[in-house]
C-alpha cells in the first residue's frame, strides 16, 4: 500500500487568509497545508479519502490520473467542497464514480449538490454511484478493498476513521471509545489528527493525539489536520517521540 498525504491542514488551511505569524509566513513547504485528504494505492485501486476544496490542485499535484472511489469520514464543507472536480475522472473512464459515507453525510450531499442528484441533469454535471456505509462497526468493501470503519465523535458529531489492512486513519475526532482504540490497535501505521497545544472543543490537541499513539503503539505515527497555531512542522518534531511525525503536503508512506 501507498499513502499520500493529500492535504493536512484544517478547514482554513495554512497560511491563514490575512494572517502574518511565524507559520503562515514560513517559507518551509512542509507547512503549507492544504485541506485534509489522504489518497490510496492498494490491491491495484486508487482511493481518496475525503475531497476537500483543494482537490483539483491536489491531484494535479500528485498526478492521480485514475480514481476508483471517493470515500467520506463526514459532511463538512473541509472534507465534500470538492467532489464536482470528479467530473474530470466521470470523462477519463467513462463511469459513474463510486461514492461511499454513512446515509446522513449522503443524505447532506444530496442537498448541496442537488443538480448532481436532479432527475433532470444538466450535461456535464459529475455522475456518482451512491453507497452507504450500513454499520459503523462491521467492515465493508470498497471497489473490493476491505474498509474498517472506526467510530469517533467531533464535538457532538459521530464520525468515522477508517483501518485498511495494517493502515489506520482517523481525522476531526476529540474522542475515541475504547471499542474504537481496540480496532486500531496492531496497525503498523496510525495516522490521527492534531490541531494545536491548547484545548479544542472538537480536536484532539498534540498531546492527546501523542498520548494515543503510545498507547496504541503503531510502528509509525502520523499527525494531521495541523493549524498555523499549532507552531513550524521543525520545531514541533523536536517535541515528538521517536515514532510520531507531523505529515505534510506530498508526503508518502508505504506498508
Amino acid at each position: 500500500m501507498e499513502i499520500t498525504f493529500l492535504g493536512t491542514g484544517t478547514s482554513q488551511g495554512v497560511p491563514v487568509i490575512g494572517c502574518h505569524c511565524n507559520v503562515c509566513r514560513s517559507v518551509d513547504f512542509r507547512d503549507k497545508r492544504l485541506r485534509v485528504s489522504v489518497h490510496l494505492r492498494v490491491q491495484g485501486k486508487s482511493i481518496i479519502i475525503d475531497s476537500g476544496p483543494d482537490f483539483r490542485q491536489q491531484v494535479l499535484r500528485e498526478r492521480i490520473d485514475h480514481l476508483d472511489a471517493l470515500v467520506f469520514t463526514h459532511e463538512h464543507k473541509d472534507h465534500t467542497a470538492g467532489m464536482d472536480d470528479i467530473r474530470a475522472y466521470n470523462f477519463r473512464q467513462q463511469q459513474d464514480m463510486p461514492v461511499y459515507a454513512e446515509q446522513r453525510v449522503l443524505n447532506q450531499l444530496r442537498r448541496e449538490y442537488e443538480y448532481i442528484f436532479a432527475e433532470k441533469k444538466y450535461p456535464g454535471v459529475p455522475q456518482v454511484n451512491t453507497i452507504p456505509i450500513l454499520s459503523d462497526t462491521n467492515s465493508f468493501s470498497v471497489e473490493g478493498v476491505e474498509f474498517q470503519p472506526i467510530r469517533a465523535l467531533h464535538y457532538k458529531l459521530p464520525v468515522l476513521g477508517f483501518r485498511v489492512g495494517n493502515f489506520t486513519y482517523l481525522t476531526d475526532a476529540n474522542y475515541l471509545s475504547p471499542e474504537s482504540l481496540e480496532l486500531m490497535r496492531g496497525s503498523e501505521v496510525i495516522v490521527l489528527n492534531a490541531l494545536r497545544h491548547e484545548k479544542h472543543i472538537s480536536h484532539f490537541t498534540l498531546r492527546e493525539a501523542v498520548d494515543i499513539l503510545t498507547d496504541l503503539a503503531p510502528r509509525r505515527g502520523y499527525l494531521t489536520h495541523i493549524s498555523h497555531q499549532l507552531g513550524r512542522h521543525r520545531e514541533v518534531e523536536t517535541e515528538l517521540p521517536d515514532f510520531v511525525r507531523l505529515a505534510y503536503d506530498g508526503l508518502r508512506v508505504s506498508i
